[in-house]
């Protein structure tokens, strides 16, 4: 395998899923990649979480080693490998953003974004807003403890957090894959889940339908440390 492009440690992951019906979905997966489809729903999740010590080819930036995404993505399989296509993702970096978009080809966008996390005696909470499309967006989770503990394969958890590919489409109309390895995530049990988001406003007209719909699972994981590996062409 070769040398990853980028090493992370990402903390604090937010994880609000919805169900989604597959014809909405299926017309957005790359060629050749399945919509992955359980107990007869599809679903769409969006993903809050902080990047800390980010390097690329080892190589620290100054000013680019911390920083906060929100993302909307989707799940799909692709010969019996599972993974995530991404709707839009947001960082408060231009040039992180521009990086994506040109080397991965992903749909990244640059808006002001601060995340906030905090320690409590029996409990962490963690926020990220995003100002975007006219307003400022929102997610809030608080934890019933500061214990996380690693779910079971057969879990909901387990099934929205654990992926190893992320896919898309390049500029020539070709699949893309590329590599996400991480230990297991450990999750913690939440207490409270607020969202003030504006799924439109975010993510097009075509998403408004979430603003009215609540999520059918929700989590928060601690993080660890992250490789990604450079795309390839299936």
């Amino acid at each position: 395998m070769s040398r990853p492009f980028l090493t992370a440690h990402w903390r604090n992951l937010c994880n609000l899923t919805y169900a989604v019906p597959p014809e909405r979905l299926e017309p957005l997966c790359p060629a050749g990649v399945d919509l992955e489809v359980r107990d007869g729903e599809s679903y769409v999740s969006l993903v809050g979480f902080d990047f800390d010590d980010t390097r690329v080819l080892g190589v620290p930036w100054p000013g680019y080693r911390a920083f906060p995404e929100l993302n909307l993505r989707f799940y799909v399989r692709h010969e019996g490998e599972r993974g995530v296509v991404f709707v839009r993702e947001f960082v408060p970096k231009r040039l992180v953003a521009w990086m994506a978009r040109t080397l991965y080809d992903e749909p990244y966008r640059r808006a002001a974004m601060a995340s906030d996390r905090r320690v409590e005696s029996d409990r962490l909470t963690y926020s990220l807003g995003v100002t975007y499309g006219g307003r400022r967006h929102t997610v809030r989770v608080s934890t019933a403890n500061r214990s996380p503990s690693v779910p079971a394969e057969d879990t909901d958890a387990h099934f929205f957090k654990e992926h190893t590919w992320g896919f898309g489409t390049n500029r020539r109309g070709q699949t893309l894959r590329y590599r996400v390895e991480h230990p297991t995530w450990a999750v913690y049990d939440l207490d409270s889940v607020r969202i003030d988001v504006d799924y439109a406003a975010l993510y097009g007209d075509e998403w408004a339908f979430l603003n009215d719909a609540e999520p059918v699972h929700t989590l928060f994981a601690k993080g660890s440390e992250v490789a990604v590996y450079p795309p390839e062409t299936l």
